[in-house]
């Protein structure tokens, strides 16, 4: 408990600093990308969830393996042609062990000119197993010197940073190693100020879980984004938890749900709650080196279509520009 101890005095030390959650927003004006530091008010039009490449299903021995001729020829075009429709950063959910690469994730933000922000933490989902050996025996306090470690000394000797913690819960109920990752999380959030974005689905019992925990360390819920909340059918809850200050990340645009989406985004205008909403694909560049998984419908699609709902100006550049900028800003809370 000492590190939580000593995490809580250094809080209280800020709070006595910062007065107000405009004024950290002022004051923290900086997240990290795999390039290096940009302002936040650069990222512009942002996708909060997409993988640029990942090698999710394949053996987790193999997930760091690319043929790199064949990815920078698929990839990099596409992310061009993303460039000119208007995206300007993509915020990259691969997590390692099961395919992080930060330095091929370098190397195509800079031939393409889009930032990219990558990730610190551990893929809980997919009956674990992208959970590394060590991992199930480790405390919490343990894991969290990992990901903390990255955030100031960069990943495997890259100096690349971390720019968010991504973890995920398996469905049904929460299992002890999936409570402790999360639990890791919160520490490394509380050390560096990384937002924590959780793989969740319908899992409202993982929800619930992982609000618990947040309440047991004091942390708001503006610090965690519900991940693949899109697919919960509660709306009143997504409602509900939304206005407490979770983020809920609607990440499953593509062309044949751009109405769903439309009708989901009034409900939360209608309740004022769209400041507290994320839009994604869950695409994906080079899954396993096959074919994209596009990431395009948001601007080409869903944008023009929420023009001829009603959205104005305004509430588009609140989705896609200031909601994303606010959830990755550098902060505790």
């Amino acid at each position: 408990m000492r590190l939580i101890f000593q995490i809580r005095f250094s809080l209280l030390i800020l709070s006595l600093l910062l007065v107000s959650e405009s004024d950290v927003l002022a004051f923290q004006i900086k997240i990290e990308t795999v390039s290096g530091s940009v302002l936040t008010e650069k990222l512009g039009v942002t996708l909060v969830h997409e993988h640029v490449m990942s090698n999710f299903g394949a053996d987790p021995n193999r997930t760091d393996f690319y043929d790199t001729v064949k990815l920078f020829q698929q990839v990099i075009p596409y992310l061009k042609e993303l460039k000119k429709v208007g995206v300007e950063t993509i915020v990259d959910c691969t997590t390692s062990y099961f395919g992080r690469r930060v330095d091929l994730l370098k190397t195509i933000s800079e031939a393409t000119g889009i930032n990219i922000i990558t990730n610190t933490g551990f893929y809980g989902a997919a009956a674990d197993k992208y959970v590394p050996e060590f991992a199930r025996t480790a405390s919490p306090t343990d894991l969290a010197k990992i990901w903390i470690n990255e955030y100031e000394e960069g990943i495997s000797g890259t100096g690349i940073k971390p720019g968010f913690i991504k973890l995920a819960f398996d469905d049904g109920i929460p299992s002890e190693l999936d409570l402790k990752l999360f639990e890791a999380g919160i520490l490394t959030h509380l050390a560096t100020g990384l937002t924590i974005a959780v793989h969740t689905g319908n899992n409202l019992q993982a929800v619930k879980a992982q609000v618990d925990l947040l309440q047991k360390y004091d942390v708001d819920l503006s610090a965690w984004i519900w991940v693949h909340a899109s697919k919960s059918t509660e709306i009143n809850y997504l409602m509900d938890i939304s206005s407490q200050g979770a983020w809920i990340s609607l990440d499953g645009v593509s062309i044949d749900t751009i109405p769903i989406y439309i009708e989901l985004l009034k409900d939360f205008k209608l309740n004022g709650l769209l400041k507290r909403v994320l839009l994604s694909h869950d695409g994906n560049g080079f899954p396993r080196g096959g074919e994209i998984r596009p990431f395009d419908a948001i601007v080409k699609l869903l944008l023009p279509a929420l023009k001829q709902n009603g959205f104005s100006e305004s509430e588009i550049n609140q989705l896609v520009v200031i909601n994303p900028k606010n959830a990755f800003t550098i902060r505790v809370r």
